[in-house]
């Protein structure tokens, strides 16, 4: 099932990233990954606290969470995990750096050979939260070091996703349990 989950993922990213989505609304600025992010610093387990509504996801009912850790040869381990309601659903993938942007924009694949954008478009200056998106604002994730966020920093996260023209009226917030 995470196989044709990680399929349908990979596939709606590729056709948007080739333009074949068309997104709607007015013009705004390109969207920018932040400035650089420390691999050392980011790898670990991460809490979704809340995403855009995807395809690939529809089975999630909470817990959902992504872990990585760094392989010997320099890419990145993914694994993403959520709760269904027959137990739990598991997807692992590589992510590669994309040259040039000091780690803040990934590749990450789930099968071969369809790879997608991960930009790390917010994050907090202590790691406590995250922001991923990519560029046509088609997809979103909030995350979190911890399996809540306190206000004041969501609204830090969010204002950052905000800032760079995503509408927020389709996000929707994750159940998490105390893990």
């Amino acid at each position: 099932m995470l196989r044709t989950l990680a399929v349908g993922m990979v596939c709606s990213l590729c056709l948007s990233s080739l333009g074949l989505a068309q997104s709607a609304g007015p013009v705004v600025a390109p969207v920018a990954s932040v400035a650089a992010v420390d691999l050392a610093r980011y790898v670990g387990k991460w809490f979704e606290i809340a995403s855009f509504p995807m395809f690939f996801q529809r089975q999630c009912v909470g817990d959902t969470t992504a872990s990585y850790a760094l392989g010997a040869d320099g890419r990145v381990e993914v694994t993403n995990r959520c709760r269904t309601e027959s137990g739990f659903d598991e997807a692992n993938g590589i992510a590669t750096v994309v040259e040039g942007w000091r780690n803040s924009r990934l590749k990450v694949s789930f099968f071969w050979p369809f790879k997608s954008d991960y930009w790390v478009l917010g994050l907090d200056d202590d790691y406590r939260w995250a922001v991923v998106g990519n560029p046509n604002r088609k997809y979103l994730w909030v995350l979190s070091r911890t399996p809540q966020l306190p206000k004041p920093l969501l609204d830090a996260a969010l204002t950052s996703a905000t800032a760079q023209g995503f509408d927020l009226s389709q996000l929707r917030y994750t159940t998490q349990a105390n893990q």
